[in-house]
């Protein structure tokens, strides 16, 4: 099994290697403004703590039903704009009047039009669990989150190498923010369960060409154990999607463009909750 990212994604060749490239520029000079010792002291100063064994995030998907962890973001590489001057305030608030069971706020700039401002107007809109939805390359990033009300982060499993996992992976338990770990493929899958991840987030979307195939995580459940909580991301837009990934054993989707695209959010929420699972559903 190989314990290395392929070098082309982290060297620039890919879609996600770009992402990753222009990622660490930034932090670099997030980091150059503000030292992470003043990040960690405006942390304390605003005694901003989340238990260890809180795991809101994890704790929100479980429930019997399938739940939806629905998106705020403002555009994509692939995808274009999401919809023209969003309304981060009401948008969050149509998500939570929705049925939403948790938020995930895309922070990445340059290719996502998103920022750590974004999540704290989320957090001070709701009180919903919130996952930062970004490219975490870098410790100092799991700071960032915690300073602006996250309690959860994003691992991209293509993005780093193991030692970088499990270092991430172990801060983030030790700040008390929960890590869903996403993965693509089987070799992926293996590498974040040899690591102790017991929140996988399976991608439909291959990063490294943003093309997507709604299967991939039906086929990556025949490998998944019991005890793992799962995700599946992009790629969901009907009510009958979610019904199939509920008979399979998903917890939880996370859905983002088909909700941000609506004119109506909380009624596109509402008509994606309207299924039934075999046993007569919600």
């Amino acid at each position: 099994m190989s314990t290395r990212t392929d070098a082309s994604v982290r060297g620039g060749s890919t879609m996600l290697g770009r992402i990753l490239e222009s990622t660490r520029e930034e932090v670099a000079g997030r980091k150059l403004a503000l030292p992470i010792e003043r990040l960690e002291s405006q942390v304390r100063d605003m005694g901003r703590t989340v238990s260890a064994g809180e795991r809101r995030l994890r704790g929100a998907l479980a429930a019997p039903a399938i739940g939806v962890i629905a998106e705020f973001k403002r555009r994509s590489p692939s995808a274009g704009t999401m919809r023209a001057s969003p309304d981060l305030t009401g948008v969050v608030g149509a998500y939570r009047r929705g049925g939403a069971v948790a938020l995930s706020i895309l922070t990445e700039g340059p290719n996502f039009g998103g920022s750590l401002e974004d999540l704290r107007l989320a957090r001070a809109g709701s009180d919903l669990p919130i996952l930062r939805k970004d490219f975490i390359v870098d410790p100092y990033q799991l700071h960032e989150a915690l300073l602006v009300g996250a309690d959860a982060v994003l691992l991209i499993v293509a993005a780093l190498e193991d030692s970088e996992l499990r270092s991430l992976q172990a801060l983030a338990r030790t700040l008390g923010l929960d890590a869903l770990v996403e993965v693509h493929d089987s070799e992926e899958l293996g590498r974040a369960l040899d690591m102790g991840a017991d929140l996988i987030g399976v991608n439909n979307r291959d990063l490294r060409d943003f093309s997507v195939d709604v299967t991939r995580t039906t086929r990556l459940m025949r490998e998944m154990p019991s005890t793992v909580t799962v995700v599946s991301e992009s790629g969901i837009s009907t009510p009958e999607q979610l019904r199939e990934l509920q008979q399979v054993g998903v917890h939880g989707v996370l859905v983002g463009e088909s909700l941000m695209r609506s004119a109506d959010p909380e009624a596109a929420l509402g008509t994606l909750k309207q299924f039934r699972d075999v046993e007569g559903g919600l």
